[in-house]
């Protein structure tokens, strides 16, 4: 059963779907094959079914063509092949695409590497919502990388993507609250964020965590024994 389409109910309507041609059902069968749901996993048929909605300009179909390529499933891997894919994906304005595209750049896999270009590729899929890409442009602006260091732009990406629960976003937005750069500082603020990443696991955050409750209970600690002794309680004379 494919109970994410609500056109095609069976796998046998979706495919006969797809046979005619809909690129939506070619991408459908394809997740299906993909996933092994309703049918037998089989990344071979499911690149050949995201390749027949590609070519109708499905942009999801496309990436994931390019993630199969990237991957080695149902094909050689191949990054070239798949840049070629997330590109034309991108150019579509397929979010996940444009960021796949940006980390080919950053790391120069299937293309040369170029920052600018992996740069305009995140901020494209930074834009459209993908979280990922979000943090990734948070982290250029907060070191400067190709573009003037910016905190408060490093903060704004930074926090669009850890609204939408990105942990290393989260941990990064935490850091510039402790720090009071491109945000006042506010270490409530910052304890927020990195408890936030520490419950996704965030081990930097579990850390930054560590360290500010062991300041504070040292800080608990030594105001106490800074307090005076109370002095004894005054004992009233005997009854006379």
């Amino acid at each position: 059963m494919l109970s994410n389409n609500p056109t095609w109910v069976t796998i046998e309507e979706t495919r006969q779907a797809a046979e005619q041609g809909l690129p939506e059902a070619q991408r459908a069968l394809g997740f299906a094959c993909l996933a092994g749901q309703g049918v037998p996993q089989d990344y071979a048929a499911a690149v050949g079914w995201f390749r027949k909605a590609g070519d109708q300009d499905d942009s999801v179909s496309l990436c994931y063509l390019g993630v199969c390529y990237l991957n080695g499933q149902g094909v050689p891997q191949d990054f070239g092949e798949a840049a070629d894919c997330f590109r034309q994906a991108a150019e579509l304005g397929d979010p996940a695409a444009q960021f796949n595209l940006g980390v080919l750049y950053e790391t120069g896999q299937g293309v040369p590497q170029n920052y600018a270009d992996a740069l305009r590729w995140y901020h494209e899929a930074a834009e459209r919502g993908e979280a990922q890409a979000q943090f990734n442009l948070g982290v250029f602006f907060d070191n400067g990388q190709v573009v003037p260091q910016d905190f408060a732009k490093a903060a704004h990406w930074y926090r669009r993507a850890a609204e939408q629960e990105c942990a290393p976003a989260q941990c990064n937005l935490g850091l510039l609250y402790e720090t009071g750069r491109g945000v006042p500082r506010n270490i409530r603020m910052a304890v927020r964020w990195f408890l936030q990443a520490a419950k996704q696991g965030d081990k930097t955050a579990q850390h930054n965590l560590g360290i500010y409750y062991a300041s504070l209970q040292a800080a608990e600690q030594a105001q106490a024994e800074e307090l005076p002794d109370e002095p004894p309680a005054e004992t009233l004379p005997p009854p006379g």
